[in-house]
């Protein structure tokens, strides 16, 4: 799998440019206060005090627009196809690959330089830790379809955010047939269809549900809070998620985006937000326990996919 990333010598360049720029704009009596728009679907609570640092170290103001839970990335995406031909945001920091893709292909992002993977997190299962001893580590997904499970599985809505995803790449994983029954084998076991996977988690941790799909991230906030879940590897079912930047094609403030974009990607950023739980490593290349996505045909067979899962699982 091929990784975009800057190389050091144009990461330089580009905070020298963006120095330049700010030192001149300082000087005109006239000027702006220099700022950069931003749009995130990293959780708020992991992006604010990183995004708050970056106007301390710069000066630059940081505009940033977040996501909602029931629609995960999706809602923003839209926002950003629809502003296309009149681009408000400078810089998109996803918390998920596939969306990032179907910007980059609609022309969205910077022809140049559309996007860069950087940090990663995991799906895995969750359960309640007196559930413990019903879970091998690591676990498949054949375990969603046990009977033994019906009524206490949960699993955010599958159209949105990396669980829409993650079913997508099941898909092309296991080929179309498998994936559709497993589908509806799932259904048949009556799990909680919820808006989030946090909300997975805090059936999970409620004893309402026993076990749940979810992100890493959303169980190591769970155990900040001192609940009682536990999360379980997937082995081969499962996916690794890197957090990616995009420079939106069209932005009006270039240097200040170069800046936060590096800003981003910088270890130090990356292992404050693996210390936060929001990441579980650096690098997504060669992160392993996962499956090989092959992201042309993904894109290529997106809208199809899309209606199977609205037919399966549309309320």
């Amino acid at each position: 799998m091929k990784w975009r990333s800057m190389s050091a010598r144009r990461a330089a360049a580009a905070l020298l440019v963006f120095a330049l720029a700010f030192i001149f704009l300082a000087g005109c009596a006239d000027a702006q206060k220099p700022f950069v728009v931003v749009y995130t679907s990293q959780d708020q609570v992991y992006a604010e005090p990183i995004l708050k640092e970056f106007t301390e170290k710069f000066g630059v103001e940081v505009r940033a627009v977040y996501d909602s839970e029931a629609v995960k990335t999706v809602g923003l995406v839209n926002r950003l196809i629809a502003e296309k031909n009149n681009p408000q945001c400078d810089v998109f920091w996803n918390n998920e690959e596939f969306r990032t893709r179907q910007l980059e292909q609609l022309g969205v992002l910077r022809e140049d330089k559309p996007w860069a993977a950087f940090g990663f997190r995991r799906r895995c299962l969750v359960v309640h830790a007196s559930q413990r001893g019903r879970f091998a580590s690591p676990q498949t997904l054949s375990a969603l379809t046990n009977a033994a499970l019906s009524g206490k599985i949960a699993v955010a809505y599958p159209l949105f955010g990396s669980t829409s995803t993650h079913f997508l790449a099941l898909r092309q994983h296991w080929g179309e047939e498998r994936w559709q029954q497993w589908c509806r084998d799932l259904l048949a076991n009556k799990p909680f269809i919820v808006d989030g996977n946090s909300v997975v988690v805090k059936l999970v941790a409620s004893g309402e549900a026993w076990v749940g799909l979810t992100d890493t991230d959303d169980v190591a906030a769970a155990l900040r809070e001192g609940l009682p879940v536990v999360a379980v590897p997937l082995s081969e079912d499962g996916l690794v998620i890197p957090n990616t930047i995009g420079w939106v094609r069209g932005s009006r403030r270039v240097p200040a985006a170069e800046a936060l974009a590096e800003f981003l990607q910088s270890s130090a950023v990356v292992e404050r937000l693996i210390a936060a739980g929001a990441l579980v490593g650096q690098k997504p290349e060669g992160a392993g326990q996962g499956i090989v996505v092959n992201w042309d045909d993904l894109l290529r067979d997106h809208a199809a996919a899309m209606s199977q899962l609205k037919a399966l699982f549309l309320r």
